[in-house]
């Protein structure tokens, strides 16, 4: 009998998934955020994954899909007011920077990873909750499928997103397409025409798009194209880079940042309510 997840040591420790029928991988650290840090697709690698600033637990994580709950980007003062009280909540919440549980899905397709609410995460964001992530490389795609519960008595405003790298051999040679034509610079906080922040992207860029539909990633080194298939409510799109690194994070949002506060967009889930999130990176 196969053994599609195993736990491995080299060249980082981490848990292995392999797909009983296409061969694809996934390499998992569920200590570290419920971090997908690989996925090997058709032989290629397509996530970004900086392991030499992995292995320093003092900095941020550059590569993988880190996971953004229960904010997208920040608030004012880092600083969530609820019912008159206020939590301070970090840039795009906690979740990325908590362990998760992993457990192998039952029919052996992917795995799921599952965070739950603690002691710690109540002093930060002042509701009980259930996040269980589903992830299943398929047919050169990766599917990702998040369903949230609300565990606590009061009604949970929340946003959720996934902040994925992708490789690219050139941010010079590098497209996207589907992308709606005007977005929102994050690094000035203003409307912008969006062919106009591609134009930038070998110089860093940040910057959100309202729904237009699905959005592709297309290097045109090796012609290797990437599409991201949205689902309704997470259907926004931010694009980041950070040269002089071969990547682009192309993310799925719920909600903008500050959403929370502003109500664009705003999630909410009555007491025990619950909602599942999806998307798809397709590989051609």
């Amino acid at each position: 009998m196969l053994i599609t997840l195993t736990q491995q040591s080299a060249p980082y420790a981490h848990w292995d998934f392999l797909h009983p029928s296409s061969g694809d991988r996934l390499r998992i650290i569920p200590e570290r955020g419920g971090l997908v840090s690989g996925w090997v697709c058709g032989g290629r690698e397509i996530l970004y994954f900086d392991q030499d600033r992995y292995a320093d637990p003092s900095k941020s994580i550059r590569g993988g899909i880190p996971v953004l709950f229960p904010i997208c980007g920040n608030l004012p003062g880092d600083v969530l007011p609820v019912d008159g009280v206020d939590y301070p909540l970090k840039q795009h919440g906690f979740a990325r920077d908590l362990p998760w549980q992993l457990q192998l899905l039952e029919d052996q397709s992917g795995v799921r990873l599952s965070l739950s609410s603690t002691d710690e995460t109540l002093k930060a964001y002042p509701f009980a909750f259930l996040v269980e992530m589903d992830v299943r490389p398929i047919d050169s795609a990766l599917e990702i499928s998040t369903t949230i519960h609300n565990r606590s008595s009061a009604a949970m405003p929340f946003s959720f997103g996934l902040h994925p790298y992708f490789n690219v051999s050139d941010l010079a040679q590098t497209r996207l397409t589907g992308l709606a034509e005007r977005c929102l610079n994050h690094l000035e906080m203003a409307d912008a025409a969006t062919a106009d922040q591609l134009t930038r992207l070998p110089e860093g860029v940040d910057f959100l798009c309202r729904p237009a539909g699905s959005v592709t990633l297309i290097d045109d080194t090796n012609g290797a194209q990437l599409q991201l298939q949205h689902q309704d409510p997470m259907d926004l799109t931010v694009v980041w880079t950070e040269p002089p690194r071969p990547m682009v994070c192309l993310e799925p949002w719920t909600g903008p940042r500050q959403s929370l506060i502003s109500g664009d967009r705003k999630l909410v889930l009555e007491p025990g309510a619950e909602q599942t999130l999806a998307c798809r990176y397709s590989v051609s």
